[in-house]
C-alpha cells in the first residue's frame, strides 16, 4: 500500500475502534431511558408516602421520565431497602424512607442497611417535629412540669408510642435520657390506638405526630405542651420548643429522604439530587410541607449526606444508652 495512503489510513481506523469501546460516561448520561421506581418503607396514607407523591411528579418532569411510587411496608422498612437493593445501583429503583432509616441500623444490626453503608443519600425532604401532648385531665401544664412529675417518681409517669423503636418511643426514650427521668413507657401496635388511649385517659402523655393530632389539640381532646424541633411551627406559633421550655439542647425530628443503592453513578445521583431539591424548592410543595407542621430540608445533598450520617450516629447512641430493643 501506498505510504502516504496508509498514513491517511491510521486516523479512520483509530476512530473505528474507539466506536467499539464502551463508554461508561456515554451510558450514565443517556439515563434514565425508562420510567424510575420509587419504592416506599411505608403504606399508602402516611407521611412518608404522602411526601414521595407530592415530589414524584415534579422529579419526573425534570428527569424526563415517569417516577412510580410503590409501597413495600414492613420490618421497619427492611422490605423496601431489601427490594431496592436486589434491583441493583442504575438509578431506576430508589428508596424513599422515613427517620427510621437512622434508626434501623442500631435496632436490627443484621438488616439490609449495613450500618449506613448499603445507599447513598440523595437528599431530605422535610423535618418533622412532634408535639409533647397530656390527656387535659393530667397536671402538667408545661415541660418544666411534666419533668418535675416524672423526677417526683420513678415510673410515675407513663408515655404511649406505638411501639418499641418507633419515634414516639425514641423522642420519648430522648426527653428521658436529657431530663435524668425514668418514665413508664407503654408500647401499642401503632399509633392509633395509642393516641386513643391518650385521648381516653388511659395514659396521660404521648409525643405525638403534629399533623395527626393538632385537631385533637385544638378540640380540647389533647393539651400541647411543646414541639420537639429547633424552633417553632408557624401554624402553632404559640406553642414553645422542649427546649426553651425546660430542657436546653433537646432536638427531635420525624424525616424523609431519598437514597440509591451504594455503587449508583454519581452522575445520576447528582441529577436526581438536583430534582429534589428543585422539587423542595416549588411554592406549592412548601405551602404543603407548612401545612403538615414541618419545614422543607435547608440544603443539598452534601448537607443532606451529613445530616443523615449524624442522625445515625445519635440515634445509635440512644438506643444503645437506653437499651432500646424492637419487639
Amino acid at each position: 500500500m501506498n505510504p502516504t495512503r496508509r498514513g491517511a489510513l491510521r486516523p479512520l481506523a483509530a476512530l473505528a475502534a474507539a466506536a467499539l469501546v464502551p463508554r461508561s460516561g456515554t451510558a450514565q448520561s443517556a439515563w434514565p431511558t425508562k420510567p424510575v421506581s420509587l419504592i416506599v418503607s411505608y403504606p399508602p396514607g402516611g407521611g412518608a408516602d404522602l411526601m414521595a407523591r407530592l415530589v414524584a411528579p415534579r422529579i419526573a418532569e425534570a428527569i424526563g421520565q415517569p417516577v412510580i411510587v410503590e409501597n413495600r411496608p414492613g420490618a421497619s422498612g427492611q422490605i423496601a431497602a431489601g427490594a431496592v437493593l436486589k434491583a441493583g445501583p442504575d438509578g431506576y429503583s430508589l428508596l424513599f424512607d422515613a427517620s427510621s432509616y437512622s434508626t434501623t441500623p442500631a435496632l436490627y444490626p443484621k438488616s439490609p442497611y449495613q450500618g449506613g453503608a448499603a445507599f447513598r443519600t440523595v437528599g431530605v425532604t422535610g423535618l418533622f417535629p412532634n408535639v409533647v401532648l397530656v390527656n387535659p385531665a393530667f397536671p402538667a401544664k408545661s415541660v418544666a412540669e411534666l419533668i418535675a412529675l416524672a423526677k417526683s417518681k420513678a415510673d410515675g409517669v407513663a408515655y404511649a408510642s406505638s411501639g418499641n423503636g418507633s419515634a414516639q418511643h425514641l423522642a420519648g426514650a430522648l426527653f428521658e435520657w436529657q431530663a435524668k427521668v425514668q418514665m413508664l413507657h407503654v408500647p401499642y401496635k401503632g399509633g392509633g390506638p395509642a393516641l386513643n388511649d391518650v385521648i381516653g385517659g388511659q395514659v396521660p402523655v404521648f409525643f405525638g405526630n403534629l399533623a395527626s393530632t393538632l385537631q385533637h389539640v385544638q378540640s380540647g381532646r389533647l393539651r400541647a405542651l411543646a414541639v420537639t424541633g429547633s424552633s417553632r411551627v408557624k401554624t402553632v406559633a404559640d406553642l414553645p420548643t422542649v427546649a426553651e421550655s425546660g430542657l436546653p439542647g433537646y432536638e427531635i425530628h420525624e424525616w424523609n429522604g431519598l437514597f440509591a443503592p451504594a455503587g449508583t453513578p454519581d452522575a445520576i445521583v447528582q441529577r436526581l439530587a438536583a430534582a429534589l431539591q428543585k422539587a423542595m424548592a416549588a411554592p406549592d410543595v412548601q405551602a404543603r410541607v407548612a401545612s403538615l407542621g414541618g419545614e422543607v430540608f435547608a440544603g443539598g445533598q452534601p448537607e443532606a449526606e451529613r445530616f443523615v450520617q449524624a442522625q445515625t450516629a445519635k440515634m445509635a447512641t440512644l438506643i444503645r444508652e437506653r437499651g432500646i430493643v424492637p419487639e
